[in-house]
């Protein structure tokens, strides 16, 4: 593997954009359905057992957490520094409509704004590659993703799925990049893919 994860910690949780790190390091952000399995990636990515905690009720996490995430390429050795962002799920949530207002408001506007950010990982269920609200986010950041920015779609739990339900799901997305966080399937692949695009800059899959 020609760069690797070999640390990674927590930063901080903010709840709007004002709380956010200062811009200047590349920024990787995580979105996805409450339940879809995040955290578990997050960790498998970081080989951490406990680096991002999931909430035992969907939805009820409103905070942005940051990583600090360490790369380090096996032929020089070189050390290269960029950020995971966690975004709170969506779908779930139980919360009041004000609240939930505010709550999207202050996403939206740090989605939209945040300039660091070189890499959206928008995570789907495998079981469940075509729900509405999914197919409405990829839109929303189709609507507004910059030149220097990139999309990609992982779908999770693909250890649920047999091989027929592989084989809908690789014909009606080709190209998906598929995961398991539970048998390490494609996490590998998608390891490298971060340190090409943050940190290489390579063209979007």
């Amino acid at each position: 593997m020609p760069a690797r994860i070999v640390d990674a910690s927590f930063i901080t949780s903010a709840s709007k954009i004002q709380e956010a790190p200062a811009e200047g390091i590349g920024e990787v952000v995580f979105l996805g359905r409450s339940n879809v399995g995040k955290s578990s990636l997050l960790n498998a990515l970081t080989h951490r057992k406990n680096l991002a905690k999931s909430s035992s009720t969907p939805g009820k996490t409103r905070l942005i957490n940051y990583f600090d995430i360490v790369y380090k390429e096996d032929e020089t050795g070189e050390k290269y520094r960029l950020h995971f962002v966690d975004l709170p799920g969506f779908g779930y949530a139980k919360v009041s409509k004000s609240m939930k207002f505010e709550w999207q408001k202050s996403l939206n506007e740090f989605i939209k704004n945040r300039r660091t950010i070189r890499l959206f990982i928008h995570l789907r269920d495998a079981r469940h590659p075509d729900e509405q609200i999914d197919n409405e986010v990829k839109d929303y950041i189709a609507g507004f993703i910059g030149p220097d920015q990139c999309y990609l779609e992982v779908f999770t739990k693909s250890d649920k799925l047999n091989q027929k339900e592989m084989g809908h799901l690789l014909r009606d997305h080709p190209g998906a990049i598929v995961v398991s966080n539970l048998k390490r399937k494609g996490v590998e692949r998608l390891e490298r893919l971060i340190f090409d695009i943050v940190i290489k800059g390579a063209p979007c899959p």
